[in-house]
């Protein structure tokens, strides 16, 4: 019954009995570690069980731990858990009321709060949905009836204008965070700290959020809301344009929502609470998630020809002629990466700082070093160096999947489409041309990274995409 996000233990001063529990997605974080003395040992936090236990991992999401039992129950069992395909028929609007109720229902508090303004199509409509039920309310006393938007990112980058643009179309009063290649270089190591992973693509947009949220909180601002999981739910990936049918597209989705809390959640989460800042995530919602993945996969597939890009359902969902929710080039333009939209010569900055730290025979003898979730570039090497220094134990290194967790690269992607296979840089900007169009808008020729414009005839091998000069 339970409805929110959440991690907990209650504990029974009867018999000295607990319960342990976690929200449905695992949206906030926890992990269980056991010692040599039977002892049971539960922390929000890797660093909490650093010292006291001989293993521990990740507390699954949606799960109970009881210690009368000994052992872990799922309580958290909805019908897209089994994966089965779904049929029941589209309806935008039932979609929209779903999503509109989900963020309505985030704005219970007597705080003051925000939202979380990429310019994208996630992160739009959260502002959109907010300011309009702040627009015919009395809310927020503090802080007062207009929304505030907040956006981070490089002098000039994609993002950044984006968010402005979508800012002034809503009215909210908007906070543009600011921050160097230099800024997030020197703040990789604090973020791996509280992050408490390696993997590559969390670490990358982990830090420009990081540093946004500390701003954020130097404003007195105590909440946010923000778009995580819509590109899981809905397919939302480039990849998913290679989706051979609507059982194959459908199946990844599931897994997608099931691994989300090892990536974005723990990102979201923990990248905001390290200054004290609430994140609350209305696209994860109980009853939202329901509707969303008891549709039919055949409307989410991605077909060009009929001019359904990714996401189509929910785009459509919200494009309302009369009282238009966004203006339309921006109800249907295309996803960017958060890594890259903060700024395209952010990861090409990481790459140049970690390349001239990790030489080309420690690569050599990564397979040695880190014989579990070998790292496969610089970029990962470096990241790894810093978690082992700060989390030494094996349980630490096992609770992150995939070590660079190569997001175009992933099983199924390579099952779908072996071109990518050899892909090694989880940005989508590298994995398909259908990304090229869009960053052509934004950037001339001339500012782009060497990388990328040396990638394109390669990325024009990828049949049945199409690429705008």
């Amino acid at each position: 019954m339970l409805d929110g996000i959440f991690s907990f233990v209650l504990l029974d001063t009867r018999d000295n009995s607990f319960i342990v529990a976690r929200d449905a997605i695992g949206v906030t974080s926890l992990y269980i570690g056991w010692g040599l003395d039977g002892s049971v040992w539960i922390s929000s936090e890797l660093k909490g069980l650093n010292d006291d236990c001989e293993h521990f991992e990740s507390f699954p999401p949606g799960h109970l731990y009881s210690s009368k039992s000994g052992g872990f129950r799922r309580w958290y069992n909805p019908p897209w858990f089994s994966e089965a395909i779904p049929s029941v028929p589209y309806d935008p609007l039932v979609l929209r009321r779903a999503f509109e109720n989900a963020v309505t229902k985030r704005l219970m508090t007597d705080v003051p709060f925000g939202v979380l303004l990429s310019g994208g199509l996630d992160s739009s409509l959260v502002a959109s949905i907010t300011a309009r039920y702040l627009a015919g309310t009395k809310a927020a006393k503090h802080w007062g009836a207009q929304l505030h938007s907040f956006c981070v990112g490089l002098e000039g980058s994609p993002d950044l204008k984006a968010a402005r643009e979508v800012a002034d179309y809503l009215g909210t009063v908007h906070h543009e965070f600011h921050f160097t290649v230099q800024d997030g270089i020197d703040a990789i190591e604090d973020v791996i700290y509280h992050i408490e992973t390696y993997d590559v693509t969390t670490i990358r947009a982990s830090t420009p959020m990081f540093l946004m949220s500390r701003k954020i909180k130097s404003l007195g601002v105590k909440m946010v809301i923000s778009g995580e999981g819509s590109d899981e739910i809905f397919g939302g990936y480039l990849y998913f344009h290679k989706a051979p049918n609507k059982d194959e597209f459908h199946r990844e989705t599931c897994r997608k929502i099931k691994a989300l809390h090892q990536y974005d959640c723990l990102r979201a989460n923990k990248a905001t609470s390290a200054w004290g800042l609430e994140a609350r995530v209305p696209f994860l919602d109980k009853e939202f998630i329901n509707v969303a993945m008891s549709i039919d996969p055949e409307a989410k597939m991605i077909k060009k020809d009929e001019g359904r890009i990714e996401k189509w359902v929910l785009r459509r969902a919200f494009d309302d002629e009369e009282y238009p929710y966004l203006p339309k080039h921006i109800l249907y333009r295309q996803k960017e990466q958060f890594s890259d939209g903060v700024g395209y010569s952010w990861i090409d900055g990481l790459k140049a700082h970690t390349a001239r730290h990790v030489t080309d025979k420690m690569m050599s003898n990564a397979s040695f070093i880190f014989p579990h979730n070998t790292p496969t570039t610089k970029e990962a090497y470096y990241y790894r160096m810093i978690f082992e220094r700060f989390f030494p134990q094996n349980s630490a290194r096992l609770t992150v999947p995939g070590g660079a967790s190569v997001a175009c690269s992933t099983a199924k992607a390579v099952e779908w489409d072996a071109a990518w296979k050899n892909n090694l840089d989880p940005s989508g900007r590298a994995a398909l041309g259908v990304h090229l169009s869009a960053y052509d808008a934004e950037t001339p020729l001339s500012n782009k990274p060497s990388k990328v414009i040396d990638s394109i005839p390669r990325m024009m091998d990828f049949p049945g995409v199409a690429i705008q000069s």
